[in-house]
């Protein structure tokens, strides 16, 4: 059983340039996600790829009075991962943000993804993608409160805002989490 998993949060088209809710400088993670990606199969660990999945008019698009533009709506070229990102066919996918009603940050949130990482023996995760100061930190946050061993892969994130990128990866080790630059 492998104790290490790699953990690719949101690296969908919608995130990447062009996308409706571009990160700044998102493409840039693709190379050393993908690096990540080959080591994690050369050992066999788990590979979790999460994306936001959600209907048509979810609570979280201000159409709805939520915070955020419309996004990653399911069988969407945005909702798509992006075509540089070398997801194996055995990756695991796990969708979020699927209700009408209510929004999921983190991987974990009513996916059963704690359930599936267990199962398989996982007691470190290492954890790349978009956006740092949104899904990544829930994320990270929810998994450390799970019990699970966290390595934030900060060269394979971006933030939203990258004024406070560095003030992210400070509360996040503080939070018990390893910061890997």
């Amino acid at each position: 059983m492998a104790t290490h998993a790699l953990l690719l949060v949101d690296i969908q088209n919608d995130f990447c340039p062009g996308g409706t809710l571009a990160v700044p400088e998102a493409e840039r993670i693709l190379p050393v996600v993908n690096r990540w990606i080959d080591a994690a199969q050369r050992q066999d660990w788990p590979i979790v790829a999460s994306r936001d999945w959600h209907p048509q008019e979810h609570c979280s698009f201000v159409e709805q009075g939520g915070p955020w533009p419309v996004h990653c709506v399911q069988d969407t070229a945005g909702a798509a991962f992006h075509e540089n990102l070398q997801l194996p066919d055995e990756a695991v996918r796990v969708s979020k943000g699927c209700a009408f009603d209510r929004d999921n940050y983190s991987a974990f949130d009513g996916t059963g993804l704690t359930v599936y990482l267990r199962r398989h023996g996982v007691q470190r995760l290492h954890v790349a993608g978009l956006a740092l100061d949104v899904c990544v930190k829930a994320t990270v946050e929810e998994a450390l409160g799970q019990g699970f061993e966290v390595e934030l892969l900060a060269e394979a994130t971006r933030a939203v805002d990258p004024t406070h990128a560095a003030d992210c990866l400070d509360a996040l080790r503080q939070a018990g989490a390893i910061i890997k630059e």
